[in-house]
């Protein structure tokens, strides 16, 4: 059977990768490294289809190295065993030139897995080169981790989505022999959501359903047969992100119908219950946040209770905080008010933090001033004594905005009484 598009037009140079600039481009934070060789131990952590597989394959090819490929989806200890042992005859101990083991998906390994790598890479048997669409901070042991560099790449931009379909019909064989007029792109681009792999997939769907050697291509003929070929929810596949999507979008939308129906999706498709779990961890802080802070605590305890649990009746569990989280007043103001602090420090840098701010742990320290006028709270009436806790360039700026519902409304009356119009509120 021939292989797909996606791996048909698959780069096999630097000079041909598509996307992630910052990695391999002039000034890429890996480019110096492949072209010398020098490669460490990283983890490649991104979206679906961003070239995570591709770019170890390169980065092996450019440097020459014997290159072994596990999927952590059906590998074990023993297979790593089994590859380490191969890695140590082919080269490791007496080549600088030690071979690569790519892990696709390294976040499924579990601690035992992860831990069996660790003397392999510690002692330089293997370059390893890790996969993973989730934060690594999270899923990848903090041995192992100590151990990788982190490199993050990102969702494909339009433009480079358009690169790799031009990329596409300029390059693979099958598609040469068809006369195909890109005549409208936006649902293509738009149904693939920065997913390369997703994006010659669908492509190759529309090619293969035409009848006629000239097709032409609409956005109208696009959907049409999307939606006359959806597939089952694939944790590892394309509607994977989708799904999640629908879900965090309808807790936060307030309808525990849709929620409690797209967690029946992913649980059906099998999806790991620390992962719902986490989405909805994130989401109690960034979409609920101070509206009602218990949301958090309910979270936090439903990832440790299916952690701990595991399937069937952690679905119980999952409903239940779907539900609570759906019906709870809601509040982005905790994730704005740290989203402008951010950019904040980006536009001003690194302003100087006030004297009476300033820790003064040396004779000197006390001997220029450093926090001699800074008031102690508590010895206040009402516990508050209003001085600037901002840099004098920011002073007055107000970051964290409250949200309009019932407990932030209260919490901005608490603030207009303590700072009366410093801050506007």
């Amino acid at each position: 059977m021939e292989a797909p598009l996606a791996e048909r037009i698959r780069p096999q140079k630097l000079e041909d990768y598509i996307s992630q600039a910052h990695l391999i481009g002039p000034n890429g934070s890996l480019t110096q490294q492949i072209a010398k060789g020098i490669i460490p131990s990283l983890i490649l952590w991104g979206p679906p289809g961003t070239g995570k597989t591709t770019l170890a394959q390169i980065i092996a090819q450019e440097s020459k190295r014997p290159f072994y490929i596990l999927s952590a989806i059906n590998s074990g200890v023993k297979d790593i065993r089994d590859v380490i042992e191969k890695a140590k005859q082919s080269g490791g101990l007496f080549t600088a030139k030690n071979p690569i083991l790519f892990i696709d998906e390294i976040h499924r390994f579990s601690k035992s897995q992860q831990d069996s790598l660790l003397a392999a890479v510690e002692k330089g048997w293997i370059t390893l080169i890790g996969a993973t669409t989730e934060n690594p901070s999270f899923e990848v042991i903090p041995a192992l981790l100590s151990r990788c560099q982190v490199y993050i790449l990102n969702a494909f931009t339009k433009s480079d989505l358009e690169s790799l379909l031009q990329r596409a019909l300029k390059t693979d064989t099958f598609l040469s022999t068809k006369n195909i007029e890109l005549k409208e792109t936006e649902a293509l681009l738009r149904l693939s959501g920065g997913d390369g792999r997703k994006l010659l997939n669908i492509f190759e769907l529309v090619i293969n359903a035409a009848a006629e050697d000239e097709i032409v291509i609409t956005n109208d003929r696009v959907f049409q047969l999307v939606q006359q070929n959806t597939v089952l929810y694939d944790k590892s596949g394309e509607q994977h992100y989708d799904i999640v999507s629908a879900f965090i979008k309808s807790i936060r939308g307030s309808d525990p119908n849709g929620a409690v129906y797209w967690l029946a999706r992913m649980i059906e498709g099998g999806e790991d219950v620390k992962f719902i779990a986490r989405r909805m961890l994130i989401l109690s802080s960034e979409d609920i946040g101070n509206a009602n802070p218990t949301a958090f605590i309910m979270a936090n305890n439903t990832f440790q209770a299916v952690t701990t649990i595991g399937y069937p009746e952690s679905r119980i569990i999952l409903s239940q905080c779907a539900i609570y989280l759906a019906t709870s007043p809601k509040s982005n103001a905790s994730y704005m008010a740290i989203g402008t602090a951010q950019q904040l420090v980006k536009q001003t840098g690194d302003l100087s933090v006030p004297i009476h701010l300033r820790n003064a742990p040396t004779k000197l320290m006390k001997e220029l001033g450093y926090g001699d006028e800074y008031k102690y709270s508590h010895d206040y009436a009402n516990n508050f004594a209003e001085q600037e806790f901002l840099p004098k360039e920011l002073s007055n700026k107000a970051i964290y905005v409250p949200g309009s519902n019932s407990r932030e409304n209260t919490t901005r009356e608490f603030l207009k009484n303590r700072w009366k119009n410093k801050y506007g509120y």
